[in-house]
């Protein structure tokens, strides 16, 4: 398995000679939308830094094979081929195993309406488990080797990030959702996540807008 970071949530995972991409969104870096070769295109929920409805449709184009899994709501505002992505959900592509982990999106503020969210589990057989869960804590599969790790949004505080981080107990674990960060303030972030997280191999990845980051030395 290789994992590669597009920025922000943006992520590109390669298995079993599958590619999947999850999460291209506004804050992504410009090679997401520049893929081709795709056999799947996972959307975890319907926000802006998730789902870039501007530069999706090229990239839809460029990959007119690949299967587009998103939550409920987003399917039914995106319709065409695209397939609603339950909890639970699998979708199979090629030997890779494609399956919807949780519901609703973390609540912002109460005023604001709770959107679907739905994270995705990536396996096959021989290869290790990796974990995106989209904006939401409220999920925590077991025998994760690889997880995704959000690490600040409007929906989240440090302690929630620890205690998600401890509870998943991944192998490896690398920071996405920070371009909400400020580099200023970034240490600040990870250091409690180093310091209180309670996993050994933790990737500080640069923040950069479009930096790629190839995680394949992490989880051979």
């Amino acid at each position: 398995m290789q994992i590669t970071r597009l920025g922000h949530a943006a992520v590109l995972v390669e298995s079993v000679g599958r590619r999947v991409l999850i999460d291209p969104g506004a804050f992504s870096s410009p090679a997401a939308f520049g893929l081709e070769h795709l056999d799947a295109v996972v959307v975890t929920h319907q926000h802006p830094d998730h789902l870039d409805r501007d530069r999706v449709p090229a990239l839809l184009a460029a990959n007119p094979d690949a299967l587009l899994l998103a939550d409920p709501m987003t399917v039914e505002e995106l319709g065409g081929r695209w397939l609603a992505h339950r909890d639970g959900d699998r979708h199979e592509v090629g030997g890779l195993v494609l399956t919807g982990a949780g519901r609703t999106h973390a609540e912002i503020l109460p005023a604001i309406p709770v959107v679907d969210n739905v994270g995705v589990l990536v396996t096959a057989p021989g290869e290790p488990t990796f974990f995106h869960p989209g904006d939401s804590y409220g999920t925590t599969p077991h025998g994760v080797d690889v997880l995704a790790l959000p690490l600040g949004a409007p929906w989240t505080k440090v302690s929630e990030t620890v205690e998600f981080l401890q509870r998943v107990a991944p192998r490896v674990a690398f920071p996405v959702h920070d371009c909400t960060i400020s580099a200023l303030a970034y240490d600040i972030y990870w250091s409690h996540v180093v310091n209180h997280g309670g996993v050994d191999d933790l990737r500080r990845l640069d923040q950069t807008d479009g930096t790629e980051v190839d995680l394949t030395d992490a989880i051979a």
